[in-house]
């Protein structure tokens, strides 16, 4: 009985090393595929925001991108394509992810990069490493629900490849699907596929994202309490976001059938409004004012709201592009002109505004505290931790992606497994 056991043990042992190995090769594999199409995602992004920022009549042909964008969907039949919800359906084992998707959120990003649509990268990254994930489970034989890990690989590499960021965007893809569990089967082969997709944008040169706050506050109770007002604004904000978002997209449909007709019309809107407004700092990502709002402490007063309104007309008429990078945006200049109200440093209110509207919209605490530390060190972690769990909490079921669930209410240990709203 007792060499029985050993046997047994031994047995279970090399089982147990048989499956890392197992997942070694492959999370090295994806996260490789995932850092070489994040580095060139990357360059290609940057490359297009920095011809549009030289070029910046290149917004007068954003129609005409968005008639393209759609006419190469049209082409590959994934007019019907969720995007981000379906990367997140895939998970859940409702639907595959088809390989087409990663060439087409690639050129369609950049073309609205190019010509001035309001959107970040992050969001067609997780489409782009679903797909990639996806591939590669099938070249490797992968059953259902292992395809599921690999797809989670395939979102962490291109997240860390994009941010630098390989701790976050490893929680992130754990925790994204399913508000409230996460899926530590895949915690071994996301970490390994994030950083082998880190070390290969950093051979390639790809600094990792990061920010100087040159003022943290003392631990007091005071700068606690106004830390947590102001994650409850965002928290607020982070609804407001989500809504508009989510009403934008539905009513340009219902007005406007044609895909067509209603990408080129909201495309002439965004042209409208950047000359009314005379600036081009809403178009693109707008890396540069969320630097300017976090390092140095400058924000217009509703920079915000401008960006929530070019971002959800770019996404709601068909444009293609990530929320991420809007939400940063949003996040860092409203924190930033609400630290000055509340009182404490412009720059610090940035960088919480930042990391709360962060958690609001993707209802990711743990992921928002990692990611506090990745982009702004560990120094002013107790505020970053207090904000990210007031505004998880006060942002309700709101969410930017439909497929997203909450599993477990957010008030009570209860079981609710409800959509996000």
């Amino acid at each position: 009985m007792i060499k029985k056991n050993i046997i047994g043990k031994i047995k279970s042992a090399s089982d147990y090393i048989r499956v890392f190995l197992k997942w070694g090769l492959i999370a090295v594999v994806t996260g490789a595929a995932g850092g070489a199409a994040g580095a060139l995602f990357h360059v290609s992004v940057t490359r297009s925001n920095e011809l549009f920022t030289l070029y910046d009549k290149l917004i007068l042909l954003l129609p005409f991108g968005g008639l393209l964008i759609v006419a190469i969907y049209k082409k590959s039949r994934m007019l019907a394509n969720k995007g981000t919800d379906s990367i997140l359906a895939s998970i859940r084992g409702e639907e595959g992810v088809p390989f087409v998707l990663a060439p087409l959120i690639f050129i369609s990003t950049v073309i609205t990069h190019l010509f001035g649509g309001s959107a970040g990268r992050e969001g067609a990254a997780l489409q782009l490493g679903g797909s990639i994930g996806s591939t590669i489970g099938k070249i490797f034989r992968l059953d259902p629900k292992d395809m599921h890990i690999v797809i989670m690989c395939g979102m962490s590499a291109l997240f860390s490849a994009l941010f630098g960021t390989p701790v976050t965007a490893t929680f992130f893809a754990l925790g994204v699907t399913s508000v409230g569990i996460m899926y530590y089967s895949g915690l071994v082969p996301c970490l390994i596929s994030a950083f082998a997709a880190y070390l290969i944008t950093t051979f390639a040169g790809i600094e990792p994202a990061g920010f100087v706050i040159r003022t943290i506050p003392a631990v007091t109770v005071v700068t606690m309490l106004k830390t947590m007002l102001l994650a409850a604004l965002c928290a607020e904000l982070s609804i407001i976001f989500c809504m508009v978002m989510h009403y934008t997209a539905r009513y340009m449909k219902i007005w406007f059938k044609n895909p067509y007709i209603r990408i080129f019309v909201g495309g002439l809107v965004i042209v409208a409004l950047t000359y009314l407004l005379d600036t081009r700092a809403y178009n693109g990502s707008g890396m540069y004012v969320i630097e300017n709002a976090v390092t140095g402490g400058h924000a217009k007063t509703f920079a915000w709201v401008f960006k929530i309104i070019f971002t959800a007309i770019t996404i709601g008429s068909g444009f293609k592009g990530g929320e991420i990078v809007p939400t940063f945006f949003i996040g860092s200049t409203f924190g930033c002109v609400m630290a000055g109200l509340i009182g404490i440093s412009p720059g610090f209110g940035a960088a919480i505004g930042m990391i709360s509207m962060f958690c609001g919209v993707l209802n990711s605490p743990v992921t928002s505290i990692l990611l506090s530390v990745e982009l702004f060190g560990s120094q002013g972690l107790i505020f970053f931790a207090l904000a990210a769990g007031v505004s998880y909490m006060l942002s309700g079921y709101y969410g930017l992606y439909g497929n997203q669930k909450i599993v477990y209410s957010k008030l009570r240990n209860e079981y609710i497994n409800a959509d996000t709203k």
